[in-house]
């Protein structure tokens, strides 16, 4: 890893109490180019792979796979989350960083991540890609994300931190990336790996609260296949 990206990422971590805001900032500025690049969700069958009625995923099993980030690439650190479950074998945030730093973006010049510019949604499945693991950006509902965590596939979204977090701020934009690892249609919960607080490991919102957060992008996804 480049010894000027380590001093930038150690002294952001140092911070404390803006991490979440950082990424926010960053993520918001790839929104509109991102919201052109997401297609309709392709229909998939019914499958529930969890025994418990109404419940979609395994937010237990994903929970392990939560980490704070220490800067702003909450899309970054969402796709190592997403590794971590499939392959069992998550990349460090330095490691995932620097990938992203050193890999061109699909979506515009110059590489995926910088300090000064946030993620493309969809430069996500490029990062994915060097896991050998294939993805596809896609528009989405709740019942469609239910099927893909039955079906024990990795799903990110992009959507309103301040919405999710209940905090003040602008509320009509997608600034931050979060891992879907399940939903609860019984109790009307969804459950998340979000990088972006220090609470963030298998945080629970109210669907409702989700899909309003979700819907300033178009219930944008990355969803593996």
């Amino acid at each position: 890893m480049p010894n000027t990206l380590r001093a930038k990422v150690g002294a952001v971590a140092r911070i404390v109490g803006i991490v979440a805001a950082l990424c926010a900032a960053a993520a918001a500025s790839s929104v509109a180019s991102a919201g052109a690049a997401v297609h309709a969700a392709p229909g998939r069958s019914s499958a529930n792979a969890n025994h418990e009625v109404g419940m979609y995923g395994d937010p237990a099993a994903a929970a392990p796979n939560w980490r704070q980030q220490h800067t702003f690439d909450c899309g970054e650190m969402a796709v190592a989350d997403v590794v971590g479950q499939i392959t069992g074998h998550q990349p460090a945030e330095q490691q995932i960083a620097a990938l992203a730093e050193s890999t061109p973006s699909a979506a515009r010049p110059g590489p995926i991540w910088n300090l000064s510019a946030g993620t493309d949604i969809r430069d996500l499945p490029v990062l994915l890609a060097h896991y050998r693991i294939k993805a596809d950006n896609i528009q989405s509902t709740i019942s469609a994300l239910e099927q893909d965590l039955a079906e024990k596939r990795g799903v990110i979204v992009l959507l309103n931190a301040e919405t999710i977090w209940n905090r003040p701020g602008k509320r009509n934009a997608a600034n931050h990336f979060v891992v879907v690892t399940g939903i609860d249609a019984k109790v009307g919960v969804v459950h998340l790996n979000d990088s972006g607080i220090m609470n963030g490991r298998d945080e629970q919102v109210p669907i409702a609260t989700f899909e309003q957060a979700w819907a300033p992008n178009r219930n944008s996804a990355i969803v593996t296949k």
